[in-house]
């Protein structure tokens, strides 16, 4: 199976996400927090894979638009929100098939880390934000990628790869680390001005749901968010 082939086991990815403790307990509460009131703003969700942050924004009444470059999580996104959404394929490596000033929020949630370049997706976020608007992102926390790859240099840019086990198929995923002073670099060159830096707490449910994922996650760094607005 080729590498980061979302495709290939969607369903069983969309299913671990729902309810485990690092997405819905975690990530998922945290970014939905840093992006806030979103009632009757245009909201860009970037990477929306199989829908559950759009479902929650558009619970909050954004008006919603989800991109991913998996036409299978896409499809999953499409069955979930039932037509109240507009979905497309889009590569984040690409230029965006919106209007300058299209959004009012943008989204990337755990996206950012597959990116070798963060610089061409985060000026064609500017581009499409309208003025005032707000980017928030979530990524891969430095200090876990580092840790986990085993590479010499922290300070370097480079690709590492990890197995995945999703629904009993083993997944080859390639991701890139890059360190905290290259993520806020790419931010500022790109015209943003960053308001919130934050390394969360898991939401304290997960404390008796997942024991063992709560103890790590409440004493090892493992995803790191953004919220910075066009300048």
């Amino acid at each position: 199976m080729p590498e980061n082939d979302y495709d290939a086991f969607a369903a069983a990815y969309d299913a671990d996400n729902e309810n485990n403790a690092w997405n819905a307990y975690y990530e998922r509460p945290a970014a939905l927090a840093l992006v806030g009131d979103v009632a009757g703003l245009r909201v860009l969700d970037a990477g929306c894979g199989g829908g559950a942050h759009a479902a929650a924004l558009l619970a909050r009444g954004a008006t919603l638009t989800g991109i991913d470059r998996s036409a299978g999580l896409l499809e999953i996104a499409s069955r979930r929100l039932e037509g109240r959404a507009r979905l497309l394929v889009a590569d984040l490596n690409d230029p965006l098939p919106f209007e300058d000033g299209a959004f009012d929020v943008v989204l990337a949630s755990l996206v950012m880390h597959y990116l070798h370049d963060w610089s061409p997706a985060l000026l064609e976020f500017r581009r499409v934000l309208s003025p005032g608007g707000r980017l928030v992102l979530s990524t891969h926390h430095p200090f876990m990628d580092h840790q986990l790859s085993g590479h010499d240099n922290y300070f370097e840019t480079y690709s590492f790869d990890d197995t995945w086990e999703r629904g009993g198929r083993t997944i080859e995923m390639r991701f890139w680390h890059r360190p905290l002073h290259a993520m806020v670099e790419a931010l500022t060159s790109a015209g943003f001005r960053i308001e919130t830096i934050s390394e969360p707490q898991p939401d304290p449910r997960a404390r008796t749901l997942f024991p063992e994922a709560y103890e790590s996650l409440t004493t090892r760094p493992r995803f790191l968010f953004f919220s910075a607005a066009k300048a």
